[in-house]
């Protein structure tokens, strides 16, 4: 098995201990984390090549850990758990799990699964973190600071800033964040954005007519500024 790096994500010490043990033997590097928190925030830091999680962990149900990586990660994930109905199989998969395996396990076969997800993908893909200017949106802990202070946003204040840092320095249009944000029901309420982007202007005391971060395209959508424009004007963001 060629190298790579696991983040194993379960509360059962015995368990974490049985799969360091078999992974290293084929040469792979193990990281630990014992519930939901600490694993969101050691692939955050550790950025593995293959994340094996439990769904029954003590602070947080398995499938929300997977969607939280989801929202700045597609490294590979391996749910392992004793639950075996067909239900619990297709939620982990929809939340964005790669592939399935139910305790009691055989160990060829988890170690085939393994092999078979680190050919698929290099890890990894969107940082877990992006800093613009004096602002920092944080995928892992969702949280936002601006200048060091945090910054309190609503879930889809948080969506929309994090849509935007992502394609920090170009435009996404009003449709492209209605649909990823809202559903695609709302693709075209293009005043209810309005409304967000306004509120969200305001919280990050970003003067429109002077903005610092968020840029109105007319008509077309919103580009978060990357970068001061040469001579240091920038153009009006109403």
């Amino acid at each position: 098995m060629s190298a790579g790096r696991i983040l194993v994500v379960d509360d059962e010490a015995q368990i974490r201990k049985f799969l360091r043990i078999a992974l290293e033997a084929h040469g792979l590097a193990v990281d630990e984390a014992a519930t939901a928190a600490e694993g969101i925030a050691r692939c955050a830091s550790e950025q593995p090549d293959l994340v094996i999680l439990d769904l029954g962990l003590p602070d947080q149900d398995g499938k929300a850990v997977v969607a939280r990586i989801r929202e700045w990660s597609a490294v590979p994930i391996l749910v392992l758990s004793v639950r075996q109905a067909e239900a619990e199989k297709v939620s982990a998969l929809d939340a964005g799990a790669n592939d399935y395996v139910v305790k009691p396990f055989g160990m060829a076969e988890l170690l085939a699964r393994v092999r078979a997800l680190l050919r698929t993908t290099g890890g990894s893909e969107a940082a877990a973190e992006i800093a613009v200017g004096e602002l920092t949106v944080d995928f892992a802990r969702h949280e936002v600071r601006l200048a060091g202070e945090p910054v309190k946003l609503t879930r889809r204040e948080f969506d929309l800033l994090g849509m935007l840092a992502r394609h920090a320095g170009r435009i996404v249009t009003h449709r492209q964040l209605l649909r990823e944000i809202w559903g695609k029901a709302h693709e075209n309420d293009t005043q209810y954005l309005r409304v967000f982007v306004s509120q969200l202007r305001h919280k990050l005391g970003d003067d429109p007519a002077d903005p610092k971060y968020i840029l109105n395209e007319p008509g077309v959508g919103y580009r978060m500024i990357d970068r001061p424009p040469p001579g240091g004007e920038r153009p009006s963001g109403r």
